[in-house]
């Protein structure tokens, strides 16, 4: 069981004191939107060992099999499968899709043998991976999830006289649902240059001017304000806008398109950054390969409910490389599988973490542990708030 230093992302979205606070650090006065704990190369945790520290990459490199187990290095090779995060919104992220592993492997590959550099702006694929997620609420979240009826925003777009409200409403009022998405989107990421501003600042004073009444009232016109000229404005008409609640999570499998808006929350993914984006962003914009990747489906808000096992809420989707536990807040006590590598965050409180096999380790606000494979079944026991992150089913 070792002790995590982690790495901050500094996004532009992210929230100036959510993560200090969970810290214990004074804010620096910039975003930090995200806070990474695993193996990843983008970022990778430090290890605090007797003798020293060094990445977690390289002590599961020296040892994997003993680190992660058997088991787990024979379903995914010498490396931990699963990325944590802490994710800290005060302003929208990117309207965006991710591959799903077929697409991923094609995608790097291709690019590999194209010479692109793997940290190139304009590059897709920055690994082999697929990168279906989790998200758990820490407080009221908002975002965009996942393709409406196009019914619905053909409602929202009655009244409107903008050239592109009425070219929207051509693309929307076809009856096959797939169709329709698709044209509407594609319509969306192909304005020409030239005219993209001029088309979308009318459509978006329109939309301000008539009073819009509906869920995303007020959305299409924050983007707009965020995000000038950006597609992904109007594009939030054709997503369903929810709110979660804390504790409340949704899974996101590949093509799923979605943008987070506001709040902090958990999440636990297969550990990848591939990411294709459709507007709300600064950053590169494929619209042909992220016309491919998306699923144009009208499917149920994915919401993932949790099993209470052991005095844990376990959060186990359809993803292999993860699984997400949540134990508290309040007086725990709890027991995590010992079926592999664990990361283990505490939110607030004081917890204590017994290995089955090696001496114990107490956990206050905002610290974490990596706990080997071959420490077995754990013990949370305390008063607090913790997150867990273990290798999924087959």
């Amino acid at each position: 069981m070792h002790r995590l230093t982690n790495q901050v992302r500094p996004y532009a979205w992210g929230a100036r004191a959510a993560i200090p606070h969970l810290l214990g650090v004074e804010p620096d006065g910039g975003p930090q939107a995200e806070l990474w704990l695993g193996a990843h190369h983008g970022a990778p945790s430090t290890v605090h060992c007797e003798d020293g520290s060094r990445p977690l990459p390289t002590l599961i490199a020296d040892d994997p099999h003993r680190v992660l187990g058997p088991e787990t290095t024979a379903r995914f090779g010498a490396r931990l499968p699963y990325l944590l995060k802490y994710l800290a919104a005060e302003a929208p992220l990117s309207l965006q899709v991710h591959p799903d592993a077929a697409r991923a492997r094609s995608g790097y590959e291709a690019e590999e043998r194209a010479g692109i550099p793997v940290d190139a702006p304009h590059r897709n694929y920055r690994d082999p991976h697929h990168k279906p997620e989790l998200l758990l609420a820490l407080e009221p979240f908002d975002a965009l999830c996942g393709f409406r009826e196009p019914s619905a925003a053909l409602a929202d777009l009655v009244g409107l006289d903008s050239e592109l409200a009425v070219l929207l409403r051509d693309d929307l009022s076809n009856p096959d649902t797939r169709i329709a998405l698709r044209a509407a989107l594609t319509r969306l990421l192909s304005l020409p240059e030239a005219d993209r501003p001029r088309l979308i600042d009318a459509f978006v004073t329109e939309w301000a001017e008539r009073g819009r009444l509906c869920a995303h009232a007020g959305i299409v016109t924050d983007l707009a304000d965020r995000y000038p000229a950006d597609p992904g404005a109007v594009a939030a008409l054709l997503l369903n806008r929810i709110t979660l609640w804390p504790g409340q999570a949704l899974f996101l499998p590949a093509g799923n398109l979605h943008a987070y808006l506001q709040g902090t929350a958990i999440e636990v993914m297969a550990s990848s950054d591939n990411v294709l984006r459709a507007g709300l962003t600064g950053k590169h914009v494929d619209a042909p390969e992220l016309l491919d990747v998306v699923d144009f489906s009208v499917l149920p808000i994915p919401y993932a409910r949790p099993d209470l096992l052991d005095g844990r809420r376990e959060f186990r989707p359809a993803a292999p490389e993860f699984a997400l536990h949540e134990i508290g807040p309040g007086r725990i006590t709890a027991y995590l599988p010992g079926n592999g590598p664990t990361v283990v965050l505490a939110l607030h409180g004081d917890v204590e973490l017994v290995a089955e096999v090696g001496e114990g380790m107490l956990l206050r606000r905002g610290e974490s542990v990596f706990v080997q494979a071959d420490s077995g079944p754990i013990k949370v026991e305390g008063h607090g708030h913790v997150i867990a992150a273990t290798v999924g089913s087959d």
